[in-house]
């Protein structure tokens, strides 16, 4: 057993650093012909780096977009149908929900065009085209400077790299750093804001397993759903309009129904959020030990309070099922990254490498530029772990309670408001009306008296090392540590806690009202304290910033031969690997554990249960067997399957393609054994989950009846 364990650490140890290994990396397109395009044609693609990438060309990067500003979509046809996750398009699919047309639940298909909905707010956005400036913007910039004032420099260079490149405002232009400030790129994007929604199955399809079966594997979840990208008649973006028509893109993805084995090839691309691989040990043990505890804490304080009413009351469930869905998922994504970092003894590995960093920056020819990194790295995460506690308390309160930010933002615009003349008021009031129908249209009282008494005392109680405001500390202490009954006389008296009591201020404006009202005093303490940033927290951030950086640089100039990839930042990439099985399990009946099968499916079925309830039309499809074109080689529905592709958040709703760039599948999760891998890539167990393309395709055709949208596709010889 010992033995064994040293082999797990070392193989850990040569997995863990930056240097690609197997099917490690998250790759810029620009780089794909110098870096890995023979890897990749080794391992079975079909095609060239000036295929998936090409600024003069169609490409397979043409028919990538950004879903919503958090995931991934493909276009699927010439009439600009887009195919994401359904997770993806929850929060849409909830808007467009009533009671009376329950979406959410029943699903949607649109039979023409004009049955098509538009979300209030939805775009995709398409990826023109990219370039590195990191020479231009690093020459404005010395090592004689603060951090600040390097900053303010960089950002002056952005400013006008972007303003060269949008072309009068035709783009959108970002620049972004990587390598944590060694090097910069400039990113070109085109923008289109109407999208609607063509088609979703119901819940119990596409979220089928919810939270229990949530980064898990065996897995049978039909997590997709359907939108279309509309352009003005000449094909530039536009508003929405009833004279807008479906985007004729430059390209589109053909569709396989060929299926795959272990071991083919398979790629995904697509805009990954964060990962943090050069994350120092000290960054790892403050997350497992301070940061995500919290993080974990108020995620669930917080959905016990909205879920005991959701699950009493439909519409309430309705109006917060996007809500409770995000915070649902990263208290358990963070819950498993603590165990998984825990197990991989990710922290000390990484201690081993920065042990070895910092004997080569001591020696002298390297101790001017980088002696002193690796204390000052140490030294911050010291000095902020009780801060990191604190702030993850109190950013869970915010993300779960309405009102912990609310009555702050929309104060500060009373009060403004309140400040102008007769004259201006008439332009700032219309601006302040049309954002109040969004925010309290949804909103139910108990739910959110009960989410901020929780969590409030929460931080009141847990967040103290790291400094609460003494507003909040004060309320807690002389209500007896319990500030439920304090909340219920707040939104009894709060001109916040109703729409008719905030336009009854814009009727007849009173500051003293306003400085006073305990739920704006509240919300104030709270952003305040967020906001908060003392001069002795931005001098220790600003020599960790530059000690991070010279880490970085010096890692990668100790060995200048390996193959290095920047962390994901919502840029877009491509990684690429193969059908790879984890260990045979028992709980999956395929015969090979790289796929599930609709078999599996009805086999979870618990009749009424929330999340492994099934519709009856998709249990007489099983019984019949009527599956179709859509059933594999031994005649069953394959329903999810796995790569060992290096994809994180982001990456959901990205097309998985085949050698020949063909579209099989829908990434849509990881598995909860490599939960640690936005810090480490583990080439044993990392897995991407992926909806098949086939049983897509058969929910559409078979269960919804709306074969027309199949007809719409491209389907691969």
């Amino acid at each position: 057993m010992f033995v064994m364990k040293k082999i797990i650490v070392l193989i850990l140890v040569i997995s863990i650093k930056f240097s690609a290994v197997a099917d490690e990396g998250m790759w810029f397109l620009m780089h794909l012909k110098r870096l890995n395009e023979r890897d990749m044609q080794k391992m079975g693609l079909q095609l060239t780096a000036e295929e998936i990438y090409s600024i003069n060309h169609s490409s397979i990067k043409d028919a990538i977009v950004q879903f919503g500003g958090g995931c991934t979509a493909e276009i699927v046809s010439g009439q600009g149908l887009v195919l994401t996750n359904h997770h993806c398009g929850y929060g849409a699919v909830a808007e467009l929900s009533t009671p009376d047309s329950d979406y959410l639940t029943n699903g949607f298909w649109a039979t023409t065009h004009e049955d098509e909905l538009k979300p209030k707010e939805l775009s995709v956005r398409f990826f023109v085209r990219m370039d590195d400036v990191s020479q231009r913007i690093l020459g404005v910039v010395n090592d004689t400077m603060s951090e600040a004032d390097r900053e303010r420099a960089i950002n002056r260079e952005i400013a006008n790299i972007e303003k060269e490149n949008n072309e009068g405002g035709k783009y959108t232009v970002s620049v972004r750093s990587f390598y944590n400030g060694n090097e910069y790129y400039y990113f070109v994007y085109q923008d289109f804001p109407d999208v609607r929604l063509v088609g979703t199955p119901p819940s119990s399809i596409g979220k089928f397993g919810g939270d229990t079966d949530n980064w898990e594997w065996p897995r049978h979840t039909g997590d997709f759903s359907l939108f279309r990208v509309y352009a003005d008649r000449n094909g530039n973006p536009a508003p929405y309009s009833q004279d807008n028509i479906p985007l004729k893109p430059k390209y589109h993805l053909k569709v396989s129904l060929n299926g795959y084995t272990e071991n083919d090839f398979a790629m995904i691309l697509g805009y990954p959020g964060r990962t943090n691989r050069w994350m120092p040990s000290g960054g790892v043990d403050q997350n497992v030990k301070y940061a995500y505890p919290a993080w974990v804490e108020a995620s669930k304080v917080g959905m016990d309070q909205m879920k005991k009413y959701m699950d009493a009351k439909p519409k309430v469930k309705l109006h917060y099922a996007s809500k409770y869905s995000q915070v649902a998922n990263y208290w358990k994504n963070r819950q498993g990254m603590i165990d998984a970092l825990v197990q991989h003894r990710t922290a000390s590995i990484k201690a081993v490498e920065e042990a070895q960093f910092d004997a080569w920056a001591k020696k002298r020819r390297n101790r001017a530029r980088y002696g002193s990194v690796m204390d000052d790295i140490n030294q911050y995460y010291k000095e902020t772990d009780l801060k990191a506690r604190h702030d993850n308390y109190l950013t869970g309160l915010l993300r779960s309670s309405t009102f912990a930010a609310l009555p702050y933002a929309l104060g500060n615009a009373l009060a403004y408001y309140a400040a102008q003349n007769e004259a201006k008021r008439k332009e700032v009031s219309q601006q302040i009306t049309t954002n109040l129908d969004d925010t309290y249209d949804n909103l139910y009282l108990p739910l959110e008296r009960d989410v901020l008494a929780s969590l409030l005392n929460l931080y009141a109680e847990k967040a103290t090392e790291g400094e609460i405001p003494t507003y909040i500390d004060s309320l807690y202490q002389h209500h007896n540590r319990d500030l439920s009954g304090y909340i219920d006389v707040a939104f009894e008296t709060s001109l916040f806690a109703s729409r008719d009591r905030v336009d009854a201020f814009l009727a007849q404006p009173d500051t003293l009202a306003l400085q006073q009202d305990p739920l704006y005093l509240l919300s104030t303490a709270l952003l305040t304290r967020y906001r908060q940033t003392s001069p002795e927290e931005q001098e220790l951030q600003g020599r960790f910033q530059r000690a991070y950086r010279l880490y970085v640089e010096g890692t990668r100039k100790r060995s200048p031969k390996k193959k290095y990839y920047p962390d994901a930042n919502s840029t877009l990439r491509l990684t690429y690997g193969k059908i790879n099985p984890l260990p045979p399990d028992p709980r999956n009946d395929a015969s090979a554990n790289y796929f599930t099968t609709l078999k599996g499916t009805i086999a979870k079925y618990q009749p009424g249960d929330p999340e492994f309830d099934l519709p009856e039309r998709l249990r007489n499809l099983y019984e019949s067997h009527d599956y179709g074109r859509y059933a594999d080689h031994e005649g069953n529905l394959p329903v999810n399957f796995l790569t060992d592709n290096d994809i994180t958040g982001g990456n959901s709703g990205s097309p998985v393609l085949n050698g020949k760039g063909e579209l099989i599948g829908i990434a849509f999760d990881g598995n909860i054994e490599a939960m640690a891998g936005d810090v480490i890539f583990d080439t044993e167990l990392q897995r991407t989950i992926a909806v098949d393309i086939r049983y897509v395709l058969f929910i559409i055709d078979k269960f919804a009846n709306a074969g027309h949208l199949v007809d719409e596709l491209t389907l691969a010889d």
